[in-house]
C-alpha cells in the first residue's frame, strides 16, 4: 500500500497553497523575505577513515569534506540551500526541529517530491528560533542516515551571552564489520526491541576526539544525537558542565549535567567551565551500559581566564506560542508493540516487518482511512498530546513543524521544557501541549528509525 495516495497528496498541496502564501503565515514561517544565495549541498558517495583498520566505502554525505558541514544561520534572517543529488537513489532534506513552512519540511510525497538522481531542490526559509538543530534525509532513512547523512544546524542569536569557545559534537554510530565496511543496517530481533546498535561510535566522525579550549574559560558545547538508535546518559569528568538549552530552547532553570538521558533526534547545549591548569582535560562520557564510554575530550590551553558560569546572561526565549490549557483539546496516543503482521510501507519504503504501533495499529492503518491523518487540528487552537508508553522500551517521539511544552509525567517531576522531541520512558504517561500554528501535514514518529519504519509513525494535519 502506498504511503500517500494521489488524492491525499493533492489535498495536502491544496492546504499548503491555501496558507503558504498568506502574508501573516509567510512572514511567520520564513517565506516573506527574499532568500540569499543558496548554500549548495551536494548529496554524494565517498570514503572515510572511521577506524584504524580500513577506509570505509559507500559513505553518504553532503559535500566533499567528509562529515556534513555544520550549517550556520541567524535567527530571523533568511537562509537558502540547494540540494543537488548525485546519489543513485532519491533523497530529501528534513530540517529537524525548525518551525518552518510545510513545503520546506523535506518529507517526500507529503511536503515535496523526491529529489531524483541528477535533480535539485531549493530550500528557503527564515528560522524563527535560535539554538542547536540538525538535518537529515527522509528518504531510505535507515540506510542514508546510517551511512553518514546527518549534519548539525546552528541558529545563532546575536544577543546570546559571549563564550570563550564553541565546540559542536555530532554523535553517531556506524554499523561496520571487522574490515571497516558496512554490514546489515539492522537485525529484526533488535528492531523489535531497542533497535540495532552500531559497532563503531563516533563524535564528529572520530573516535574519542579531543579539542583545545581556553583554560578557565567557558565553552558552549553543542551536542546533537544524530544516531538512528543510541540513547545516551551523559556526564562530565574534570570540569563543571551546566545545561543551558535542550532541543534548541533555553531550559527554564539551568542545572548541572548529571546522567542526563538524551536520545536520537535530541540536542543539548552545555556551558562547560574549563579547568584552570593548562593541559588538564575535561571528558564527556556516556555511562549508559556496563562501562563508561568516552565521547570526546576538551583540553585546557593557555593561562586561566578565570571565568564563572554564573556570569553568563540568559539565553533569549524563542517565540513559541504558549498553549491555552483551559481550552486545549486532548489527543490520546498509545505507543505500543504490535503482533508481527504484513510489512508496513513507511516513509520511503519498508524494512519488511511491522513491530510497533501508535494507538495499537502500525502505520499505515492507524485510522479508518489508512492514509488519513491521525488527527485534524484547527489552525491557532491548543492541543495536548497524551502519550502513554505501554512498552518496556524508550521512544524518542518527534513532532515536525511545531514545538510543544512538557506539562507532566507519571514517572517523575518535569520542568516546562519547550521541545520538539520527547524521550518517553517505559510505562510513562506524559502530557505535551502545543499550539497548532503551522498549517500543513506534519509527521509524528519515533526517532529510533527502526521503530519509525516498522509502524511507530503517523501525521497530524493543521488546517
Amino acid at each position: 500500500m502506498p504511503l500517500f495516495t494521489r488524492r491525499n497528496l493533492l489535498k495536502a498541496s491544496a492546504v499548503a497553497g491555501a496558507y503558504g502564501v498568506g502574508v501573516g503565515i509567510a512572514g511567520k514561517f520564513g517565506l516573506a523575505e527574499a532568500a540569499p544565495e543558496p548554500k549548495v549541498l551536494k548529496a554524494l558517495k565517498t570514503t572515510a577513515s572511521l577506524t584504524d583498520s580500513a577506509v570505509t566505502k559507500d559513505i553518504m554525505t553532503w559535500g566533499d569534506a567528509g562529515m556534513p558541514p555544520v550549517l550556520r544561520m541567524t535567527k530571523g534572517k533568511p537562509f537558502a540551500a540547494r540540494l543537488t543529488n548525485t546519489l543513485d537513489e532519491p533523497t530529501t532534506i528534513h530540517w529537524h526541529g525548525l518551525r518552518i513552512a510545510n513545503k520546506m519540511d523535506g518529507v517526500p510525497f507529503m511536503t515535496q517530491p523526491y529529489v531524483y538522481t541528477g535533480d535539485s531542490f531549493d530550500y528557503a526559509f527564515t528560522p524563527p528560533d535560535a539554538g542547536t538543530f540538525w538535518y537529515h534525509p527522509h528518504c531510505n532513512t535507515l540506510t542514508q542516515m546510517g551511512h553518514g547523512m546527518t549534519g548539525v544546524l546552528v541558529v545563532e542569536d546575536p544577543d546570546d551571552p559571549v563564550f570563550d569557545a564553541e565546540v559542536v559534537l555530532n554523535l553517531r554510530d556506524w554499523r561496520l564489520g571487522g574490515d571497516g565496511q558496512f554490514i546489515a543496517a539492522f537485525r529484526p530481533r533488535d528492531a523489535a526491541k531497542t533497535g540495532t546498535y552500531g559497532t563503531v561510535r563516533t563524535a564528529n566522525w572520530h573516535q574519542e576526539p579531543q579539542y583545545d579550549a581556553p583554560a578557565g574559560g567557558l565553552v558552549r558545547l553543542r551536542i546533537a544525537v544524530t544516531d538512528v538508535t543510541r540513547i545516551f546518559s551523559l556526564k562530565t569528568e574534570g570540569a563543571e558542565a551546566t545545561v543551558i538549552a535542550l532541543d534548541g530552547n533555553p531550559v527554564p532553570k539551568r542545572f548541572p549535567l548529571d546522567l542526563l538521558l538524551i536520545g536520537p533526534g535530541q540536542r543539548l547545549d552545555l556551558a562547560v567551565r574549563m579547568p584552570d591548569s593548562e593541559g588538564a582535560v575535561a571528558t564527556l562520557e556516556d555511562i549508559r551500559g556496563t562501562m563508561p564510554k568516552t565521547i570526546a575530550k576538551l583540553c585546557a590551553v593557555g593561562t586561566s581566564l578565570k571565568r564563572n558560569v554564573g556570569d553568563l546572561t540568559a539565553l533569549g526565549e524563542n517565540p513559541v506560542a504558549k498553549p491555552d490549557l483551559s481550552a486545549a483539546q486532548k489527543i490520546p496516543l498509545i505507543l505500543s508493540a504490535t503482533a508481527e503482521s504484513a510489512p508496513v510501507d513507511s516513509i520511503c519504503g519498508t524494512l519488511g516487518y511491522s513491530f510497533w504501533a501508535i494507538n495499537k495499529v502500525p502505520w499505515p492503518g492507524d485510522t479508518p482511512d489508512p492514509t488519513a491523518p491521525l488527527a485534524e487540528l484547527k489552525l491557532g487552537k491548543s492541543y495536548i498530546l497524551q502519550l502513554e508508553n505501554v512498552t518496556p522500551h524508550t521512544h524518542p517521539i518527534h513532532l515536525h513543524g511545531m514545538s510543544f511544552t512538557v506539562l507532566s509525567s507519571s514517572t517523575r517531576k518535569v520542568e516546562p521544557l519547550v521541545s520538539d522531541t520527547y524521550l518517553v520512558q517505559p510505562d510513562e504517561k506524559v502530557q505535551l501541549a502545543f499550539v497548532a500554528d503551522n498549517p500543513g501535514d506534519w509527521l509524528l514518529h519515533c526517532h529510533i528509525i527502526e521503530h519509525q519504519k516498522t509502524g511507530m509513525t503517523s501525521y497530524v494535519r493543521v488546517v
